[in-house]
């Protein structure tokens, strides 16, 4: 993480008119290792929540004042039933008590911007330093063998000071929530392409014809998939505070189809023994199945649908 960070620098803020560059960068990153992406992409979406709701850096220049170099930031922002997170006001800051889960990358990042529960019940965001006081990161939570190199542990909290960024709600109702939520196709996206070139490898080397008929499926799939994410990202760049939902709904429902095509595409030609023999190959198909199901599935079908259908024919822009 320390690497990808000094190597990469800080990566144009989406919205911000190179948002298709920051989503190849994270494309680019998937390809490399599925485990590292969903840490790297962690610490870039907080980065962005931080220039949206802190935009005059007070957090940025605490954290940076607690750890020597660059913090290494995460968001854990699942809200399990079983695992809450409650704030209270102090008279600096406030003081965060309970269990977070989902927290990936915990024994390594510096710093975390965590969902809370205020006093009022309202739900809001916390940065907080892993090195605070109260502060203990558990060994449980994550028995998978995907994503483990993620090590997405539950991390306690009590009384840990923390800084609050923004007003209560602000973490979901800014603009760039649903910018975060498509950059992670980019991510889904770019997980794909390592499968996807051993398979037109293979068939370079030798081709056989079912084998040729799941690489063009595969090959359909991803130019369908980038053709979105390109124009997504032309749209939020075009206009960083119109209501993006809709844009990310569908760019990560496509991501998903792709990744999930080119899994059975490439299974069903290259056979068993690439996944035998091929560690990375391998891993790759442990963590990227685990790593999807960041997406809600039909949830985020239904929850597409509904806005478009209170669209208007123009609005819902299906014409060529």
């Amino acid at each position: 993480m320390r690497a990808l960070v000094s190597a990469v620098g800080d990566l144009p803020l989406p919205g911000a008119g190179c948002t298709l560059a920051r989503w190849r960068v994270l494309a680019e990153v998937a390809a490399l290792d599925v485990a590292a992406i969903k840490l790297y992409e962690g610490h870039t979406d907080a980065v962005a929540i931080l220039a949206e709701l802190d935009p005059q850096g007070r957090i940025d220049r605490m954290a940076r004042a607690q750890v020597q170099g660059v913090p290494i930031w995460a968001v854990w922002a699942a809200q399990p039933p079983d695992a809450r997170v409650d704030g209270v006001a102090r008279a600096e800051g406030i003081a965060l008590t309970g269990r977070k889960a989902w927290c990936s990358g915990a024994a390594w990042v510096t710093h975390a911007l965590v969902t809370y529960f205020n006093e009022a019940g309202e739900a809001a965001l916390a940065a907080v330093c892993l090195q605070a006081p109260g502060t203990r990161v558990t060994d449980e939570g994550w028995h998978a063998v995907g994503m483990a190199g993620t090590g997405s542990v539950d991390v306690c909290f009590d009384a840990t000071p923390a800084w609050p960024v923004g007003a209560p709600g602000a973490y979901v109702s800014r603009p760039g929530f649903w910018h975060g939520g498509a950059g992670i196709a980019a991510c889904w996206y770019g997980a794909a392409l390592p499968l996807a070139r051993t398979l037109a490898a293979a068939q370079a080397r030798r081709a056989e014809p079912h084998a040729q008929a799941h690489l063009g499926r595969t090959d359909v799939t991803l130019h369908q998939t980038a053709g979105l994410l390109r124009t997504a990202a032309r749209t939020i760049d075009a206009d960083r505070g119109a209501d993006a939902q809709a844009l990310a709904l569908r760019v990560r429902a496509a991501a998903e189809a792709t990744a999930l095509t080119v899994l059975d595409a490439a299974g069903k030609a290259l056979g068993p023994a690439p996944f035998c023999r091929d560690a990375a190959l391998a891993r790759r198909y442990a963590d990227l199945p685990v790593f999807l199901r960041q997406s809600h599935a039909e949830r985020d079908l239904a929850q597409l649908g509904q806005g478009v259908a209170r669209l208007t024919s123009a609005e819902q822009a299906w014409q060529l």
